[in-house]
């Protein structure tokens, strides 16, 4: 017995029924028959009447059955517009807790595609979930506190979250075409969506790895399916095809819409039409004109379809096929690729002729119309849609097989939110570190265990008709339990040197007032104080026993006021320069001790910015000289001290100011000696080049002279 195969495309406004021949590794076409429904009975792919539906079924099979006999099987598909797609969101607390697993990003995916399913279920009032079947879904970005990210593996946050677009299968399409089926004394023998018919029959599985989208443009939808590493990832529709086409032909030319459809498709069978207006004036209608009369419809079409494909897909294809009668409108597939940015020959309509598997024959129909009927028998046939029943913590699922099933589909289908299975987290404690209160938090719990025919699975496990999946909840996290070492991490020392030693200062910990080493483990409720020593002082209290800063301060008394004369104490050199005690170090920094010093009067002055002469600085004979006369005089009882009198702590010291008089001419003789060699008597005085007398007054800066006649 040949193997002959009888498939039906059930579309919005006509059935077409083909039977095809399998040849070793071909297909032969036998016959085809395509008939319109005689009312409106099919909106957006979803049979509205059964029994009007059926007998349309009925008049192809029959026609067909005349010539080749009883036809009790066929192949079906689900019409690619029925499916439903939409968005949804799901997000996970990390806690400060990394997500470090690609299982965790699956759970937390599946749990999206769970409410998808609720927000489906909402929308259509359906009570229902399982009256909706995921073939498939998408994720579209991941999140760390609402930033969109690239991955979600080791990202720090407090929340996580994952937006996804899935597609689902109303279960009532599938029934209500079993049912106009069964009134035509139809078995289903295989069933498909139409989307992955035209794929199967379009693109090879080695290239469907690429990203390709397949658009059938059909009557009243156009139906989009798209590839992406050797799979279907995304499906779409936009509610606009060749009908607005057509409409746009009628009012153009004054065509009621049977007219107008009639040449649309006289002008792609035969390259023109010639037609007659309402007015009944007739014009022949060429494709140029159609492209050029009507470019807003085809503008508007090629944007919507465009448009739906960023959508789904999120940035432009590597190419586009087009198929069904809608794709040989004028202009489409140039505006379609302009839209999309892509170069005019990577969008194309394709027809029976690249269905590869097929015969050629001179009995073909032409033109892309058939692929997807055709796709229809040699898919179903090849990758028929099954159903699976598969037990899931003791409850009989069944599943139907779009795509290679897992057990998180089993998971969808039976409503388990996987994100609730997971363990509780361990109770956090409350501690208090330098004063701020802080919550660490306890151990996440665990993921649960799945295990697929008592052998340990993840969500990604395929699954097989029969299986039986067993879920458990996973362990809840331990208390919070963690050390100093682990809390803080590691601090690094504090080094410097000291004297030209090398020396680590380490941070020093108390809790609860009480010292204790980072090995700690803290407890709820903790009052942890840390601190790294980097005063001056504190350092030098952990490597020195000198008593730098610990003496008596060097003290004298000015006029009965205390002076604290640092000279007199050992000091500490910071990179070379003199430091306080509450200096803060920094790494690397160098200290050197400094020993005490006999403190004069000289420093008491220079301590109190009081210099104890006022002093110029005059030229004469061409010789600089510096002039001084004391500001203030110093006594320690009736003793009267010089700036270099050495002092002892606790003296008691009186500073009287001193008048302050201008210099004279005269005072210059106290501080040279005159050349009288050549002296005969008489002499002149001058200042800056002016004659001057020996009392004249003298400044900082003047030019003295005496020059002997």
């Amino acid at each position: 017995m040949k193997d002959r195969i009888f498939a039906l495309d059930i579309g919005t406004r006509s059935v077409t029924g083909i039977i095809l021949e399998k040849r070793d590794q071909t297909y032969h076409m036998l016959d085809y028959y395509m008939m319109e429904h005689k009312e409106r009975s099919m909106r957006d792919g979803q049979i509205h009447n059964v029994v009007a539906v059926s007998e349309t079924i009925i008049e192809v099979k029959n026609k067909l059955e005349s010539s080749h006999g009883s036809l009790s099987k066929v192949c079906v598909a689900a019409a690619g517009r029925a499916l439903m797609t939409t968005q949804a969101t799901a997000s996970k607390s990390l806690q400060d807790t990394p997500i470090t697993s690609e299982e965790t990003i699956k759970h937390l995916e599946l749990s999206a595609v769970q409410m998808a399913q609720l927000n489906l279920q909402k929308l259509q009032q359906d009570a229902d979930l399982s009256s909706y079947y995921c073939v498939g879904y998408s994720v579209l970005h991941y999140r760390i506190d609402q930033q969109q990210i690239g991955s979600l593996i080791d990202q720090r946050g407090t929340e996580a979250s994952v937006e996804i677009i899935a597609t689902f299968l109303p279960k009532v399409v599938v029934e209500s075409l079993l049912a106009a089926l069964g009134r035509a004394n139809l078995e289903m023998e295989a069933l498909t969506l139409e989307p992955i018919a035209a794929i199967h029959v379009l693109i090879p599985e080695s290239m469907r790895r690429l990203n390709v989208v397949l658009v059938d443009i059909g009557a009243g939808t156009s139906d989009i399916a798209i590839t992406d590493k050797g799979t279907v990832v995304a499906y779409g529709m936009v509610p606009i095809a060749g009908d607005e086409i057509t409409e746009a032909i009628s009012d153009q030319y004054l065509l009621d819409f049977p007219s107008a459809e009639k040449a649309k498709r006289m002008i792609v069978d035969n390259g023109e039409a010639i037609v007659e207006d309402i007015l009944g004036f007739e014009a022949t209608i060429t494709p140029n004109m159609i492209e050029n009369d009507i470019t807003d419809a085809i503008d508007n079409l090629a944007t919507q379809i465009s448009n739906e494909i960023i959508n789904l897909n999120s940035h432009s294809p590597k190419a586009v096929m087009l198929v069904g009668g809608g794709s040989l409108t004028p202009g489409i597939t140039n505006s379609i690729a302009s839209k999309l940015n892509l170069p005019i020959n990577r969008v194309a309509v394709r027809g029976i002729d690249a269905i590869n598997q097929l015969e050629k024959t001179n009995k073909l129909p032409t033109g892309p119309d058939f692929v997807t009927p055709i796709g229809i028998g040699i898919a179903a046939k090849q990758n028929p849609v099954h159903y699976v029943s598969v037990t899931v913590n003791g409850n009989t699922i069944r599943l139907f097989e779009m795509k290679e099933l897992t057990v998180g589909d089993c998971l969808i289908q039976s409503s388990i939110d996987i994100q609730k299975w997971y363990g509780k987290p361990g109770i956090a404690s409350i501690i208090t570190i330098n004063n701020k209160e802080v919550t660490l938090p306890g151990e996440i719990g665990e993921p649960p265990s799945i295990q697929l025919n008592d052998t340990n699975a993840s969500v990604n496990s395929k699954i097989h008709n029969g299986d039986i999946i067993t879920i458990e909840k996973g362990r809840d996290g331990k208390h919070a339990q963690v050390t100093i070492q682990e809390l803080l991490g590691d601090i690094p020392p504090l080094m410097i040197y000291y004297n030209g030693a090398k020396y680590h200062i380490y941070p020093q910990f108390e809790v609860n007032n009480v010292p204790v080493t980072k090995e700690y483990s803290i407890q709820d409720r903790d009052n942890l104080t840390w601190r790294q020593p980097n005063s001056l002082e504190a350092v030098l209290n952990q490597v020195s026993s000198d008593k730098v800063g610990k003496d008596e301060p060097f003290i004298v008394y000015v006029n009965e006021e205390p002076i604290h004369i640092t000279k007199g104490e050992p000091q500490i050199a910071l990179n070379g320069k003199p430091a306080t005690m509450d200096h803060r170090l920094k790494q690397g920094d160098r200290l050197q001790l400094l020993l005490a010093e006999q403190p004069t009067v000289k420093d008491v002055l220079n301590q109190l910015n009081k210099p104890l002469t006022h002093r110029i600085m005059v030229s004469f004979n061409n010789e600089s000289v510096e002039l001084a006369q004391p500001l203030y005089v110093i006594k320690k009882g009736d003793s009267i001290l010089d700036e270099d009198t050495p002092l002892k702590k606790h003296d008691r010291l009186k500073v009287y100011e001193q008048e302050q008089q201008p210099f004279i001419y005269q005072d210059i003789f106290r501080y040279v000696d005159l050349d009288l060699t050549n002296a005969n008597g008489k002499f002149s005085i001058y200042q800056n080049n002016a004659p001057s007398s020996f009392h004249s007054t003298i400044k900082h800066g003047d030019h003295l002279q005496i020059i002997w006649e």
